[in-house]
């Protein structure tokens, strides 16, 4: 890289030595935060345990962090109750449903075609590796799913349900029917008006005493129908979005070829507004896998009520923050890689716009 320029320099002078207080502000922030930043390393790194080997005992003697608890309980906090001769089966489904997300980033998938064949096969794969009971793989029921995996089954869930649910509500809502439009207008803007705990607390707890045990089904299929409906809400204004900022000759044209409205929406108006909506898409997608860590709420063993199980024994219950912290970090990778997608996006379609 070369010298930087000559007005970046007078702009940073400017903005941070422009002035004496600026200068005071400056040195004065720059040396709190290497000294937080030293005592945070030190905390971290050079008087932190990390192998599961130190005991419980001796990790809290220490005075930097216990990693040791993360060394000894990773399996718990990534697996659940998962029987531990078959985490080999949680852990490949993991990678086959981030490997499906990966794919669903690459520019080549990006049909309705290809989308929908890749995200229903890899949840299939998924679902069969974790259930078993086929293929020579012994059964696992869901009570004994948790963990990072069953956070990821549920993000994975709720994405391939709210999708095309998604796409239904915001063509729906566009109808010149009003007994078509005025109903799912009211379903949406009530859907995005309610928390989403009250959603996970209705479909946990008061569905199963309205309706009958044979109409039910498992706890975790309500939840995730439940962040599904969620999902969808906000996710057709969205795509309703990118359909509106089209121009009305996009669908004119489709019309003066003989189009059907469904051959006008699959193959003009829905791919357009898709390539529009595509950033706040992924933005959505990132709220959605962050809310996942609700469900903790109605007794689902995902990801944060594994790694309170982690910490929850006696030897290791000095070793909360620790664990709270790795927890962070795992989201963090998942959010901030979808996060910088999304700004991806934004710069790739500036650069098509111009």
């Amino acid at each position: 890289m070369g010298p930087p320029r000559q007005g970046a320099l007078e702009k940073f002078r400017a903005d941070y030595f422009g002035r004496p207080s600026d200068v005071i502000l400056t040195l004065g922030g720059t040396a709190l935060l290497v000294y937080i930043g030293w005592h945070l390393f030190q905390w971290a790194i050079l008087d932190a345990a990390f192998s599961a080997d130190v005991g419980a005992k001796a990790c809290e003697a220490k005075a930097g962090a216990c990693w040791s608890v993360i060394a000894a309980r990773w399996r718990l906090m990534f697996f659940g109750l998962y029987p531990y001769e078959e985490h080999w089966r949680s852990g490949l489904a993991c990678a086959i449903a981030i490997g499906v997300g990966i794919l669903s980033c690459v520019p080549y998938f990006w049909t309705a075609r290809r989308l929908t064949v890749t995200w229903v096969l890899g949840f299939a794969a998924f679902v069969v590796l974790m259930r078993g009971g086929v293929f020579g793989l012994s059964e696992v029921t869901e009570e004994q799913w948790g963990g990072l995996s069953l956070t990821i089954f549920i993000f994975a869930a709720v994405a391939l349900i709210g999708m095309p649910l998604s796409i239904l509500l915001a063509l729906m809502r566009r109808s010149s029917t009003p007994f078509v439009s005025v109903p799912v207008g009211l379903l949406i803007d009530t859907v995005r008006s309610l928390p989403l705990i009250t959603i996970l607390f209705t479909v946990a707890v008061v569905v199963p005493i309205l309706v009958p045990s044979w109409l039910q089904g498992e706890k975790l299929y309500r939840v995730i129908a439940g962040m599904a409906l969620f999902f969808a809400a906000y996710q057709a204004e969205i795509i309703r979005s990118g359909i509106q900022s089209l121009s009305s000759g996009q669908d004119e044209a489709g019309r003066t070829l003989g189009l059907t409205y469904w051959q006008r929406m699959i193959y003009i108006v829905l791919p357009q507004a898709f390539r529009r909506a595509l950033p706040p898409t992924i933005n959505q997608m990132v709220i959605t896998f962050k809310e996942t860590s609700l469900i903790i709420i109605v007794g689902l063993f995902e990801f944060l009520a594994s790694g309170n199980a982690a910490y929850g024994s006696g030897e290791w219950a000095f070793a909360y923050v620790e664990v709270y912290v790795f927890i962070a970090f795992v989201y963090f990778v998942f959010v901030f890689s979808l996060s910088r997608y999304g700004a991806y996006l934004e710069r790739r379609m500036r650069i098509a716009q111009h």
